[in-house]
């Protein structure tokens, strides 16, 4: 269970941004097409440039799972917070705490045994169709994939703030399930360096399982 839930964790860094659906007749105008992947572009740097991004979020699977935490990132770095699990990465080595179990793994950063879950998630912007609409506060960015793509996700809705374009929402549907993913707290920038250093201090009497390399 602890790899399924730090994977999800990664599916909202890496999927809220995919953005682009065509299940009107906006799918079939290439003026909308083109609108809706500037918005995600813009969307995109916000959270994933240099600058590096912050955001809170509150998951909930069709009421099968739910959770609540905070991600920050910047380049090949992240942390995140949840009620019971959290991770740093430096870019070069991935500490996972298991603050109910008082344990701690750590991996190498680019080792894919660190996240195994989160690997059934990936995806490339490329392979989705572009399409959106509007009401009076959001933009709603959709996707769906493109034929003979692979991956688990197929369809996904993003809602923007129509002055800051920042996200607010995320629905994604992952095989038969959508999960909502709320986001607050959004801020691109101003992201110190030091908060991506585990701090051992803080887990002294955690156990620790060291998998590098790896």
């Amino acid at each position: 269970m602890n790899p399924m839930k730090t994977g999800r964790l990664k599916l909202v860094i890496l999927i809220y941004l995919a953005f682009a659906l065509p299940t009107n007749i906006c799918a079939n105008n290439p003026a909308n097409a083109k609108t809706a992947r500037q918005l995600f572009n813009t969307a995109y740097k916000s959270v994933y440039g240099a600058q590096g991004s912050t955001l809170s979020y509150a998951v909930n699977l069709v009421g099968l799972y739910k959770t609540t935490g905070t991600i920050s990132m910047k380049g090949k770095k992240k942390r995140f917070f949840e009620p019971r699990y959290s991770a740093w990465c430096n870019g070069k080595d991935y500490y996972k705490v298991d603050n109910k179990r008082k344990e701690i793994e750590i991996h190498s950063a680019t080792s894919p045994k660190k996240d195994k879950y989160s690997e059934k998630f990936s995806f490339s912007p490329d392979n989705f169709n572009y399409s959106y609409s509007e009401n009076r506060n959001e933009y709603i960015i959709t996707l769906d994939a493109k034929p003979k793509t692979s991956g688990n996700i197929k369809h996904a809705q993003i809602y923007l703030d129509k002055t800051t374009k920042a996200p607010k929402s995320l629905k994604i549907k992952v095989l038969f399930f959508w999960t909502t993913i709320k986001i607050s707290n959004f801020h691109s920038g101003g992201i110190n360096d030091e908060i991506f250093n585990f701090p051992k201090e803080k887990f002294k009497n955690y156990k620790i399982t060291d998998k590098r390399p790896d």
